[in-house]
């Protein structure tokens, strides 16, 4: 049971989902052999994918879940052989209790500003180093100190931003050699975790993807084809920390990738080729291969993305940096 959560222990997102879906699969409403999505899941509880993706990742360690052939994870209690039930959670009646709905509820609120926040903190991270001011983010978005603050502290666990030895929240830089740096721990960790994840890859939506760059190619985004790599076979490795280990890592890289599109910056049209061929060994079930060609494909991309980054030194920053972030002295 959750207890009532005040100002400084609100419990995060991904608890409070958990927490429904446990509740339920116990009191019998989620049955054995029920087919849990993430966009259902988000729908139901007013959430983005990442919160769900962490609570079924959970539930998976609890042995309440567990991943299976086809997309979603299966309600199966201890690991007991169930078929596949396939309905809209939406449709059952679960039982959620008042104090996690108004929970969920209250989260809402800083949902709603976040993404914009992530953008600002991510355009300014490739211009230096800056602080951002939490009265004037609160004034500028015209929300309470407790939503800045959840606003925060979910910025801080993504990796985004940091505190520094005066607990002022920083953000940036991310420079060439953070670059490499980030993309180096991403050759080591995300070849390991597929390579761990063999038997619980999403094959069906591997080939649905390589079909699409067969018929779309240069047309998809690298940004979206990462994802489809990270959400049907990476994030399936039966090791949670591992996972949230690589998504922590990558989202500075993501989010400056936006931010350098976002200026005018072409599309790194190269990737989308490496990911043909690498969707092509996976599709062939050749994952030892993949995870080797991954490893060197991050490393190319690496030495590109350090490239794009070097273009910004001639772009103004000023028109885009949110006024509530404030640049240090070491910029």
């Amino acid at each position: 049971m959750i207890r009532p959560a005040d100002k400084f222990t609100m419990p995060r997102r991904y608890e409070l989902i958990s927490s429904v879906i446990r509740n339920n699969i116990l009191n019998g409403r989620l049955p054995p052999g029920f087919v849990l999505l993430e966009g259902p899941i988000a729908s139901l509880t007013q959430s983005s994918r990442a919160p769900v993706q962490a609570a079924l990742r959970i539930l998976e360690k609890e042995r309440l879940v567990r991943r299976f052939p086809g997309r979603g994870y299966l309600v199966a209690p201890d690991g007991e052989a169930v078929e596949p039930l396939r309905r809209d959670i939406r449709e059952l009646d679960l039982q959620i209790s008042g104090e996690i709905d108004e929970a969920l509820q209250n989260r809402g609120t800083w949902e709603m500003v976040y993404d914009a926040v992530e953008d600002a903190v991510a355009s300014c991270l490739i211009f230096g180093e800056f602080r951002i001011i939490e009265t004037e983010l609160g004034a500028h978005l015209g929300v309470s100190r407790t939503v800045v603050r959840d606003v925060l502290s979910r910025l801080h666990e993504s990796g985004l931003i940091r505190k520094n030895q005066s607990s002022h929240w920083i953000a940036g830089p991310l420079t060439a050699a953070s670059v490499r740096n980030l993309f180096a721990i991403r050759a080591i960790l995300e070849p390991a975790a597929l390579r761990m994840a063999e038997p619980h890859i999403d094959y069906v939506e591997v080939d649905r993807v390589l079909r699409s760059l067969e018929a779309e190619g240069e047309d998809l985004e690298a940004e979206t084809l990462d994802q489809v790599l990270m959400e049907s076979c990476i994030a399936r490795a039966p090791n949670p920390e591992l996972v949230d280990a690589i998504a922590r890592n990558s989202m500075p890289l993501i989010a400056a990738n936006r931010a350098l599109t976002r200026l005018g910056l072409p599309r790194d049209r190269i990737a989308i080729r490496d990911y043909a061929s690498l969707f092509g060994l996976l599709a062939q079930k050749q994952i030892a291969p993949a995870a080797e060609l991954l490893a060197r494909y991050l490393d190319m991309m690496a030495e590109r993305s350090v490239a794009r980054l070097k273009i910004v030194a001639i772009v103004s920053e000023s028109s885009l940096i949110a006024p509530y972030l404030t640049p240090t002295q070491q910029n």
